[in-house]
């Protein structure tokens, strides 16, 4: 992942850069992790539908709460990816 936005708990949230998905969508796939005894735990979602496509190690409440964060966060999510796609260009 190449964006960073925030860490809250230990819980870090990165993002990707925009892609352009087979059909010639917009997507951002963002990964919240955290460090346990054997590694990290994750969950990897994609955006703009904030659906949870891969998880290990968070319980079914934290993935709720990652949810609402990312609903609340998309569009700060998108701008900030938007803005290292101009300073790429």
């Amino acid at each position: 992942m190449r964006n960073y936005y925030s860490t809250i708990s230990g819980v870090i949230l990165t993002f990707s850069d925009i892609k352009t998905n087979e059909n010639g969508f917009e997507t951002i796939l963002a990964r919240f992790e955290r460090p346990n005894e054997s590694g990290f735990d994750f969950t990897e979602w994609k955006l703009p539908c904030i659906c949870n496509i891969k998880s290990f190690g968070f319980s079914e409440d934290e993935i709720m709460e990652q949810e609402r964060y990312l609903r609340n966060n998309a569009p700060l999510i998108w701008d900030i990816a938007r803005e290292e796609m101009v300073k790429s260009a």
